[in-house]
């Protein structure tokens, strides 16, 4: 099995509507079988920007965290197609085991 993570901004939008919600969307549509979207406090990506959006008077959007886990080659195919429909954000995959 295969566990996806997809790190996105929580304010990042696809059309109308939160991009970690279109990926939920997505993912389901799709018959993974199961994700959760966490949203981050604190965190910095590639530019090395502390984001602490949770202090006060802050502008920095959360960090936000997408893992969906599935069988290896269905992972694989709902990435590819996902990286049509978006190309933001950060995925890593790893493989995992079920006990």
């Amino acid at each position: 099995m295969l566990q996806a993570h997809i790190y996105i901004d929580k304010e990042e939008m696809k059309g109308e509507k939160p991009l970690y919600q279109f990926i939920l969307e997505f993912l389901l549509k799709n018959g993974i079988v199961g994700a959760t979207a966490f949203r981050g406090v604190m965190g910095f990506g590639r530019n090395h920007h502390l984001k602490n959006p949770d202090r006060l008077f802050s502008f920095d959007e959360p960090p936000m965290l997408i893992i969906f886990i599935d069988e290896k080659d269905k992972v694989r195919n709902v990435l590819k197609e996902l990286k049509k429909e978006n190309s933001t954000g950060f995925t890593i995959v790893s493989e995992v085991e079920k006990i």
